[in-house]
Protein backbone atom coordinates (compact mmCIF):
# COMPACT_ATOMS: atom_id res chain seq x y z
CA UNK A 1 0.00 0.00 0.00
CA UNK A 2 1.30 3.42 -1.01
CA UNK A 3 0.24 6.59 0.77
CA UNK A 4 0.04 10.11 -0.60
CA UNK A 5 -0.83 13.52 0.72
CA UNK A 6 -3.43 15.86 -0.76
CA UNK A 7 -2.50 19.53 -0.44
CA UNK A 8 -5.66 21.50 -1.09
CA UNK A 9 -4.18 24.79 0.07
CA UNK A 10 -7.56 26.41 0.70
CA UNK A 11 -7.08 29.40 2.98
CA UNK A 12 -9.35 32.23 4.18
CA UNK A 13 -9.32 35.63 2.54
CA UNK A 14 -6.82 37.87 4.29
CA UNK A 15 -4.26 35.17 5.07
CA UNK A 16 -0.72 35.93 3.95
CA UNK A 17 -0.28 33.44 1.11
CA UNK A 18 3.51 33.66 1.31
CA UNK A 19 3.26 32.17 4.80
CA UNK A 20 0.69 29.57 3.72
CA UNK A 21 2.76 28.56 0.69
CA UNK A 22 5.80 28.05 2.90
CA UNK A 23 3.70 25.84 5.19
CA UNK A 24 2.47 23.78 2.24
CA UNK A 25 6.03 23.34 0.98
CA UNK A 26 7.15 22.39 4.49
CA UNK A 27 4.38 19.76 4.43
CA UNK A 28 5.84 18.35 1.21
CA UNK A 29 9.32 18.17 2.71
CA UNK A 30 7.91 16.49 5.80
CA UNK A 31 5.93 14.02 3.67
CA UNK A 32 9.09 13.01 1.83
CA UNK A 33 11.01 12.53 5.09
CA UNK A 34 8.18 10.42 6.57
CA UNK A 35 8.02 8.05 3.62
CA UNK A 36 4.94 9.28 1.77
CA UNK A 37 5.02 8.31 -1.91
CA UNK A 38 3.12 11.04 -3.76
CA UNK A 39 1.79 14.55 -3.24
CA UNK A 40 -1.32 15.82 -4.96
CA UNK A 41 -2.60 19.36 -5.48
CA UNK A 42 -6.16 20.22 -6.47
CA UNK A 43 -7.23 23.00 -8.83
CA UNK A 44 -10.04 25.54 -8.74
CA UNK A 45 -10.42 29.04 -10.10
CA UNK A 46 -12.42 31.94 -8.63
CA UNK A 47 -12.44 29.98 -5.38
CA UNK A 48 -14.05 32.57 -3.05
CA UNK A 49 -14.18 32.43 -0.01
CA UNK A 50 -10.83 30.61 -0.26
CA UNK A 51 -7.44 31.69 -1.54
CA UNK A 52 -5.73 29.04 -3.62
CA UNK A 53 -2.20 28.64 -5.04
CA UNK A 54 -2.54 26.91 -8.40
CA UNK A 55 -1.43 23.30 -8.76
CA UNK A 56 1.33 23.38 -11.38
CA UNK A 57 3.32 26.28 -9.83
CA UNK A 58 3.05 24.59 -6.44
CA UNK A 59 4.09 21.16 -7.73
CA UNK A 60 7.00 22.69 -9.63
CA UNK A 61 8.33 23.96 -6.31
CA UNK A 62 7.71 20.59 -4.66
CA UNK A 63 9.92 19.02 -7.33
CA UNK A 64 12.76 21.16 -5.97
CA UNK A 65 12.17 20.81 -2.22
CA UNK A 66 11.04 17.14 -2.10
CA UNK A 67 12.54 15.47 -5.17
CA UNK A 68 11.73 11.87 -4.15
CA UNK A 69 7.95 12.41 -4.26
CA UNK A 70 5.74 11.59 -7.20
CA UNK A 71 3.64 14.59 -8.25
CA UNK A 72 -0.09 14.55 -8.97
CA UNK A 73 -2.12 17.42 -10.37
CA UNK A 74 -5.21 16.01 -8.74
CA UNK A 75 -7.07 16.87 -10.85
CA UNK A 76 -6.36 19.14 -13.83
CA UNK A 77 -9.69 20.40 -15.18
CA UNK A 78 -9.26 19.56 -18.86
CA UNK A 79 -12.36 21.29 -20.34
CA UNK A 80 -11.00 24.65 -19.15
CA UNK A 81 -7.66 24.36 -20.95
CA UNK A 82 -5.95 24.36 -24.32
CA UNK A 83 -4.44 20.89 -24.80
CA UNK A 84 -1.18 22.25 -26.20
CA UNK A 85 -0.69 24.50 -23.18
CA UNK A 86 -1.50 21.72 -20.72
CA UNK A 87 0.61 19.14 -22.58
CA UNK A 88 3.66 21.39 -22.41
CA UNK A 89 3.07 22.41 -18.78
CA UNK A 90 2.69 18.81 -17.62
CA UNK A 91 5.60 17.56 -19.71
CA UNK A 92 7.74 20.31 -18.19
CA UNK A 93 6.63 19.16 -14.74
CA UNK A 94 7.56 15.56 -15.58
CA UNK A 95 11.04 16.78 -16.52
CA UNK A 96 11.30 18.79 -13.29
CA UNK A 97 10.47 15.75 -11.12
CA UNK A 98 12.65 13.37 -13.14
CA UNK A 99 9.79 11.34 -14.56
CA UNK A 100 7.57 10.98 -11.49
CA UNK A 101 4.46 12.82 -12.69
CA UNK A 102 1.00 11.26 -12.50
CA UNK A 103 -1.46 13.03 -14.83
CA UNK A 104 -4.67 13.48 -12.85
CA UNK A 105 -7.55 14.64 -15.03
CA UNK A 106 -11.13 15.68 -14.31
CA UNK A 107 -14.07 17.61 -15.72
CA UNK A 108 -15.04 20.02 -12.96
CA UNK A 109 -18.53 21.17 -12.06
CA UNK A 110 -18.58 24.91 -11.27
CA UNK A 111 -20.46 27.30 -13.55
CA UNK A 112 -18.22 30.24 -12.58
CA UNK A 113 -15.22 28.32 -13.95
CA UNK A 114 -16.95 27.11 -17.11
CA UNK A 115 -18.24 30.61 -17.87
CA UNK A 116 -14.83 32.20 -17.29
CA UNK A 117 -13.17 29.76 -19.69
CA UNK A 118 -15.86 30.05 -22.36
CA UNK A 119 -17.66 26.75 -21.97
CA UNK A 120 -20.56 25.05 -20.18
CA UNK A 121 -21.17 21.91 -18.13
CA UNK A 122 -22.99 20.42 -21.14
CA UNK A 123 -19.90 20.88 -23.30
CA UNK A 124 -17.49 19.66 -20.61
CA UNK A 125 -17.61 15.95 -21.44
CA UNK A 126 -16.84 16.28 -25.15
CA UNK A 127 -14.20 18.92 -24.46
CA UNK A 128 -12.57 16.68 -21.87
CA UNK A 129 -12.26 13.81 -24.35
CA UNK A 130 -10.96 16.08 -27.13
CA UNK A 131 -8.38 17.63 -24.81
CA UNK A 132 -7.21 14.27 -23.47
CA UNK A 133 -6.91 12.79 -26.97
CA UNK A 134 -4.90 15.80 -28.11
CA UNK A 135 -2.53 15.64 -25.13
CA UNK A 136 -1.87 11.94 -25.71
CA UNK A 137 -1.13 12.62 -29.38
CA UNK A 138 1.09 15.61 -28.60
CA UNK A 139 3.13 13.40 -26.27
CA UNK A 140 3.50 10.52 -28.72
CA UNK A 141 3.55 12.05 -32.23
CA UNK A 142 6.10 14.40 -33.80
CA UNK A 143 3.41 16.68 -35.25
CA UNK A 144 -0.32 16.72 -34.69
CA UNK A 145 -3.12 17.82 -37.00
CA UNK A 146 -6.47 17.82 -35.22
CA UNK A 147 -9.57 19.99 -35.47
CA UNK A 148 -11.83 19.85 -32.44
CA UNK A 149 -14.84 21.80 -31.21
CA UNK A 150 -12.77 24.45 -29.45
CA UNK A 151 -9.21 24.21 -30.78
CA UNK A 152 -7.24 23.38 -33.91
CA UNK A 153 -3.80 21.79 -33.95
CA UNK A 154 -2.18 22.67 -37.26
CA UNK A 155 0.95 20.51 -37.47
CA UNK A 156 1.56 21.38 -33.80
CA UNK A 157 4.30 19.83 -31.73
CA UNK A 158 4.94 19.61 -27.99
CA UNK A 159 8.00 21.73 -27.24
CA UNK A 160 9.10 19.46 -24.39
CA UNK A 161 8.18 15.81 -23.97
CA UNK A 162 7.65 13.84 -20.75
CA UNK A 163 10.48 11.75 -19.39
CA UNK A 164 8.09 8.78 -19.00
CA UNK A 165 7.41 6.87 -22.19
CA UNK A 166 5.06 6.81 -23.87
CA UNK A 167 3.56 9.18 -21.28
CA UNK A 168 2.92 9.60 -17.54
CA UNK A 169 0.21 7.39 -16.03
CA UNK A 170 -3.25 8.93 -16.31
CA UNK A 171 -5.77 8.89 -13.46
CA UNK A 172 -9.26 10.16 -14.22
CA UNK A 173 -11.31 11.39 -11.28
CA UNK A 174 -15.02 10.66 -11.66
CA UNK A 175 -18.13 10.74 -9.45
CA UNK A 176 -20.73 9.14 -11.74
CA UNK A 177 -21.10 6.33 -14.25
CA UNK A 178 -20.28 8.15 -17.46
CA UNK A 179 -17.01 9.44 -16.02
CA UNK A 180 -16.12 6.06 -14.52
CA UNK A 181 -16.63 4.35 -17.89
CA UNK A 182 -14.48 7.06 -19.48
CA UNK A 183 -11.74 6.33 -16.93
CA UNK A 184 -11.85 2.66 -17.87
CA UNK A 185 -11.53 3.45 -21.59
CA UNK A 186 -9.12 6.35 -21.58
CA UNK A 187 -6.96 6.15 -18.45
CA UNK A 188 -4.63 3.92 -16.52
CA UNK A 189 -6.83 4.16 -13.42
CA UNK A 190 -10.06 5.53 -12.02
CA UNK A 191 -9.14 7.97 -9.24
CA UNK A 192 -11.85 7.25 -6.65
CA UNK A 193 -13.06 10.52 -5.16
CA UNK A 194 -13.31 11.30 -1.42
CA UNK A 195 -16.96 12.35 -1.48
CA UNK A 196 -18.99 9.27 -2.42
CA UNK A 197 -20.13 6.82 0.23
CA UNK A 198 -18.84 3.25 0.42
CA UNK A 199 -22.15 1.73 -0.71
CA UNK A 200 -22.06 3.96 -3.79
CA UNK A 201 -18.45 3.03 -4.57
CA UNK A 202 -19.47 -0.65 -4.36
CA UNK A 203 -21.92 -0.10 -7.21
CA UNK A 204 -19.51 2.12 -9.12
CA UNK A 205 -16.75 -0.49 -8.92
CA UNK A 206 -18.98 -2.90 -10.80
CA UNK A 207 -19.51 -0.24 -13.46
CA UNK A 208 -15.74 0.22 -13.67
CA UNK A 209 -15.00 -3.49 -13.94
CA UNK A 210 -17.60 -3.99 -16.69
CA UNK A 211 -16.20 -1.02 -18.60
CA UNK A 212 -12.67 -2.43 -18.30
CA UNK A 213 -13.94 -5.74 -19.70
CA UNK A 214 -15.68 -3.92 -22.56
CA UNK A 215 -12.41 -2.10 -23.34
CA UNK A 216 -10.40 -5.34 -23.17
CA UNK A 217 -8.27 -3.97 -20.33
CA UNK A 218 -7.12 -5.64 -17.10
CA UNK A 219 -7.80 -4.28 -13.63
CA UNK A 220 -5.19 -1.53 -13.07
CA UNK A 221 -1.90 -2.28 -11.36
CA UNK A 222 -2.37 0.88 -9.30
CA UNK A 223 -5.83 1.88 -8.07
CA UNK A 224 -5.92 5.19 -6.16
CA UNK A 225 -8.55 6.53 -3.77
CA UNK A 226 -8.79 9.83 -1.88
CA UNK A 227 -10.23 10.09 1.65
CA UNK A 228 -10.36 12.65 4.43
CA UNK A 229 -8.47 11.26 7.46
CA UNK A 230 -7.95 12.27 11.07
CA UNK A 231 -6.30 10.18 13.79
CA UNK A 232 -6.56 10.83 17.54
CA UNK A 233 -6.70 8.84 20.80
CA UNK A 234 -10.39 8.11 20.20
CA UNK A 235 -12.90 8.50 17.38
CA UNK A 236 -14.75 11.10 19.44
CA UNK A 237 -11.61 13.21 19.81
CA UNK A 238 -10.82 12.88 16.10
CA UNK A 239 -14.30 14.14 15.21
CA UNK A 240 -14.04 17.02 17.70
CA UNK A 241 -10.70 18.21 16.32
CA UNK A 242 -11.48 17.77 12.63
CA UNK A 243 -15.09 18.92 12.61
CA UNK A 244 -14.73 22.74 12.50
CA UNK A 245 -12.42 22.69 9.47
CA UNK A 246 -14.23 19.95 7.55
CA UNK A 247 -17.63 21.45 8.27
CA UNK A 248 -16.51 24.77 6.75
CA UNK A 249 -14.88 23.09 3.76
CA UNK A 250 -17.97 21.07 2.86
CA UNK A 251 -20.30 24.00 3.53
CA UNK A 252 -18.47 25.84 0.76
CA UNK A 253 -18.49 22.74 -1.47
CA UNK A 254 -22.28 22.60 -1.14
CA UNK A 255 -22.48 26.28 -2.10
CA UNK A 256 -20.27 25.57 -5.11
CA UNK A 257 -22.63 22.77 -6.19
CA UNK A 258 -20.28 19.81 -5.66
CA UNK A 259 -23.05 17.40 -4.70
CA UNK A 260 -25.19 18.34 -7.73
CA UNK A 261 -22.84 16.26 -9.89
CA UNK A 262 -22.80 13.30 -7.48
CA UNK A 263 -25.25 10.40 -7.18
CA UNK A 264 -28.46 11.55 -5.45
CA UNK A 265 -27.88 9.17 -2.54
CA UNK A 266 -24.59 10.91 -1.75
CA UNK A 267 -25.77 14.52 -1.55
CA UNK A 268 -24.01 16.36 1.23
CA UNK A 269 -26.49 16.96 4.01
CA UNK A 270 -26.32 19.89 6.37
CA UNK A 271 -25.73 17.63 9.38
CA UNK A 272 -22.06 16.77 9.99
CA UNK A 273 -22.87 13.33 11.40
CA UNK A 274 -24.58 12.46 8.11
CA UNK A 275 -21.83 14.07 6.04
CA UNK A 276 -19.03 12.04 7.58
CA UNK A 277 -20.91 8.73 7.52
CA UNK A 278 -19.07 6.26 5.27
CA UNK A 279 -16.90 9.07 3.90
CA UNK A 280 -14.24 10.07 6.41
CA UNK A 281 -11.63 7.89 8.12
CA UNK A 282 -11.74 8.98 11.77
CA UNK A 283 -10.54 7.32 14.95
CA UNK A 284 -7.62 5.91 16.86
CA UNK A 285 -4.63 4.59 14.90
CA UNK A 286 -6.02 1.06 15.21
CA UNK A 287 -9.48 2.14 14.04
CA UNK A 288 -8.16 4.06 11.04
CA UNK A 289 -5.86 1.17 10.17
CA UNK A 290 -8.84 -1.18 10.08
CA UNK A 291 -10.88 1.30 8.01
CA UNK A 292 -8.05 1.49 5.45
CA UNK A 293 -7.68 -2.29 5.35
CA UNK A 294 -11.43 -2.59 4.76
CA UNK A 295 -11.12 -0.28 1.74
CA UNK A 296 -8.11 -2.21 0.48
CA UNK A 297 -9.83 -5.59 0.75
CA UNK A 298 -13.15 -4.37 -0.58
CA UNK A 299 -11.93 -2.41 -3.59
CA UNK A 300 -8.33 -3.54 -4.19
CA UNK A 301 -7.04 0.00 -3.76
CA UNK A 302 -3.28 0.20 -3.27
CA UNK A 303 -2.67 3.96 -3.25
CA UNK A 304 -4.51 6.08 -0.69
CA UNK A 305 -4.38 9.87 -0.99
CA UNK A 306 -4.92 11.40 2.44
CA UNK A 307 -6.64 14.71 3.03
CA UNK A 308 -5.54 15.80 6.51
CA UNK A 309 -5.33 19.62 6.37
CA UNK A 310 -8.43 21.74 5.84
CA UNK A 311 -9.39 25.39 5.95
CA UNK A 312 -8.79 26.94 9.36
CA UNK A 313 -6.71 24.07 10.74
CA UNK A 314 -3.30 25.10 12.12
CA UNK A 315 -0.42 23.80 10.02
CA UNK A 316 1.16 22.37 13.17
CA UNK A 317 -1.83 20.09 13.74
CA UNK A 318 -1.69 18.84 10.15
CA UNK A 319 2.04 18.13 10.53
CA UNK A 320 1.34 16.16 13.71
CA UNK A 321 -1.25 14.15 11.78
CA UNK A 322 1.23 13.36 9.03
CA UNK A 323 3.73 12.08 11.57
CA UNK A 324 1.24 10.11 13.64
CA UNK A 325 -0.24 8.42 10.57
CA UNK A 326 3.21 7.53 9.19
CA UNK A 327 4.38 6.10 12.51
CA UNK A 328 1.22 4.33 13.66
CA UNK A 329 -0.92 3.58 10.59
CA UNK A 330 1.50 2.94 7.70
CA UNK A 331 3.34 0.03 9.34
CA UNK A 332 0.14 -1.51 10.68
CA UNK A 333 -1.52 -1.45 7.26
CA UNK A 334 1.55 -2.80 5.50
CA UNK A 335 2.18 -5.57 8.00
CA UNK A 336 -1.43 -6.75 7.60
CA UNK A 337 -0.68 -7.46 3.92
Amino acid sequence: MRFGLIIRGQYPQGDDMRVRLKEDLDAARHAEALGYDIIGKASHYSSHPFQFIQQIPYLAQVALVAPKLRLLPGVALLPLHSPLHLAEELASLDVMCDGKLVFGAGIGYREVEFNAFGTTLKQAGPRFEECLTAIKRLWTEDFVDMEASYFKLDHANCTVLPIQKPMPPIWIGANIGVGIRRAAREADAWFINPHNKIETIDKQMEVYKRALDDAGKPFPAELPMAREVFVARTREEAIRLARPSLEEKYRVYREWGQDKVMPASDHMGLDFEDLMQDRFLFGSPAEVTEQILTLKRRFNINTLMLGIHWVGMPASLAMEQMQLISEEVFPAVRSAG
